[in-house]
């Protein structure tokens, strides 16, 4: 019988914080350990839109765990729901819009692994 390894991947902190991006996020995962991918809990208050910006050479999968909210995703508008998924493509325009009355709650799985470096502002 073969052995199993398994490594426990250090590197997330679990505290949520405040980005430019206007939300909170929590890396829940993103260590270089485990390049392949990441994942995050963001948090967008309500009436809220976060910044246009896209994420060079990395895909985004954005799931929703609570609230509702309008993702643009190179001008096109989609709505997502609790439970819902939507793939952004590398290099797409995006950004997410809280239409509800609470907070608006979405894993964000990136792949290859989020790197700060792959972050860029539309906005300015």
């Amino acid at each position: 019988m073969s052995e199993l390894n398994a490594t426990i991947l250090d590197g997330a902190a679990c505290l949520e914080f405040w980005t430019e991006e206007r939300c909170f996020i929590t890396e829940l995962m993103n260590s270089p350990d485990q390049p392949s991918a990441s994942l995050a809990l963001a948090r967008v208050e309500p009436g809220i839109t976060t910044q246009l910006h896209a994420l060079d050479v990395l895909c985004e999968t954005y799931t929703v765990r609570k609230g509702t909210g309008l993702v643009e995703i190179n001008g096109q508008v989609h709505r997502l729901n609790c439970g819902e998924s939507l793939m952004i493509p590398a290099g797409a325009s995006q950004r997410i819009t809280n239409d509800g009355s609470g907070d608006l709650e979405f894993y964000c799985l990136c792949t290859p692994r989020f790197i700060a470096n792959s972050y860029v502002n539309l906005e300015s």
